[in-house]
């Protein structure tokens, strides 16, 4: 059976979610401002709505452009990225760094995958860092196909690093540091136990895309996109010596990260002021690269162009929220999930959680706004059943993080994806039995949290 475009399936939701303001009770929690001023929910405070809101069919055409217009932010990043990016390959740095690598590692793909995948866990897992990965995406395909293995490979070193990080995070400051500030615990308590965590189940995602690297090594018809042109990027025959010009373009490159960590860090940036180093580094890397500015200017236009459909995949994947939101069924998927949870025993409602989170992650496939949706609600039900606040922020770190992998709302996803020419459904035909891994480690790892006391 084939799977439709991830566009098609997009709008598919989106018609679901219509569909649901139709026939779902419509109601909302009260809210209330908490001390940075933040509309809080209020537990204990659903109540249906005394009038109902019906959206239109041609509701699902509006919201379309308002999502885009809302997702601008990252939409506009990821044009200044593939633009950026598109004249650093332009100017032969990065195959040259390319040919570096390989020539250190070149006969080691499995401490490629070992070591990349345990970095970018270990940058989501501290940081948050996620849409940041995105200018990698088309090097680390290159480089997983030049040493033999495939761009699914690549994504899983990468997609599966971020993901597990997220899940078991130590300070991530878009979910751990919230969802323990709406639970009202000290901030990045309990980091102990899921310090402890980090690697059994970096080890798990290691072990999962090393088989099946293995597989495409021994068998290269049996990589699961082999018949996707997109997916076959062709690597220079012979890469190119690292000249002078290629070191000070990557040297740019690297300052230019290493400020975008200090001012995400310790200036509060986001994606406005990423993008705007993304786009200074582009024209400095440009002049060091004697590209011209003509010829700066059709590389960045190339790359933004390249990039126009992962902006339409995020412009339709936050349209379900939108349509959830104004049809006024939000917060009555988010009750009605969560009231099962009172009628288990403390070890099956942890786990129960971790499942809820996840099934919530696919309409609130945002970290952050996940936790304010579910964390004021989660934590005070935990107080009934017996579950501490801290086992109930770890369940909430599994399911959003651990669900990314799967969800189709989650915009980072699709992004990274749409940028290498994966589809949709081959990466599920990878990562759902990596999902299935993830959550049964998960759920042990709950247990074990409820039977120490984790608090």
């Amino acid at each position: 059976m084939r799977v439709p475009h991830t566009l098609a399936l997009l709008f598919a939701m989106m018609v679901l979610a219509l569909v649901m303001t139709w026939t779902l009770p419509q109601g909302e929690f009260a809210t209330a401002l908490n001390d940075q001023g933040r509309a809080m929910v209020v537990p204990g405070t659903f109540t249906l709505a005394e009038e109902r809101v019906w959206l239109p069919p041609w509701a699902i055409f509006t919201a379309v452009p308002r999502a885009l217009a809302d997702a601008q932010v990252i939409i506009f990043f990821l044009f200044i990225v593939g633009g950026t990016i598109a004249v650093l390959q332009a100017t032969g740095a990065m195959d040259a760094l390319l040919g570096a690598i390989l020539r250190r590692i070149g006969h080691s793909p499995a401490l490629l995958i070992g070591i990349g995948l345990a970095l970018f866990a270990l940058g989501s897992g501290t940081l948050g860092v996620s849409t940041e990965y995105i200018p990698f995406a088309a090097m680390l395909v290159a480089l997983c196909v030049a040493m033999r293995l495939d761009a699914m490979t690549a994504m899983g070193i990468m997609i599966g690093g971020y993901c597990i990080g997220y899940g078991v995070a130590a300070l991530n400051p878009y979910t751990v540091l919230v969802a323990q500030g709406i639970a009202e615990l000290p901030p990045a308590s309990g980091i102990g136990y899921r310090l402890a965590l980090f690697l059994p189940f970096v080890a798990i995602g290691v072990h999962h895309t090393w088989r099946y690297a293995q597989r495409v090594r021994r068998a290269p018809a049996d990589s699961l996109v082999a018949d996707i042109p997109e997916a076959q990027p062709a690597p220079p025959p012979a890469y190119p010596p690292v000249e002078p010009r290629h070191w000070a373009i990557l040297g740019l490159t690297a300052l230019a990260l290493g400020g975008m960590v200090y001012g995400i860090l310790a200036r509060g940036w986001y994606l406005v002021e990423v993008g705007g180093v993304w786009l200074g580094l582009a024209l400095a890397a440009g002049v060091l690269g004697r590209l011209g500015a003509d010829g700066t200017a059709r590389n960045f236009a190339a790359g933004a162009a390249s990039l126009a459909v992962v902006a339409l995949l995020v412009g339709f994947a936050r349209g379900i929220g939108v349509i959830l939101e104004d049809g006024r069924v939000l917060h009555t998927i988010v009750h009605g999930i969560s009231l099962p949870l009172q009628q288990l025993g403390p070890e099956l409602s942890a786990v129960g959680m971790m499942l809820v989170q996840a099934v919530i992650n696919l309409f609130v496939p945002s970290g952050s706004g996940q936790a304010f949706v579910t964390m004021p609600i989660m934590a005070p039900v935990g107080d009934l059943v017996g579950v501490s606040r801290q086992v109930a922020v770890l369940a909430f770190q599994f399911g959003d993080g651990f669900a990314n992998l799967v969800v189709p709302t989650n915009v980072v996803l699709m992004a990274i994806l749409g940028v290498v020419g994966v589809p949709y459904d081959r990466w599920m035909r990878f990562a759902w039995p990596l999902f299935l891994k993830l959550m049964a480690a998960g759920a042990l790892a709950l247990v074990v949290a409820v039977r120490i006391g984790y608090a």
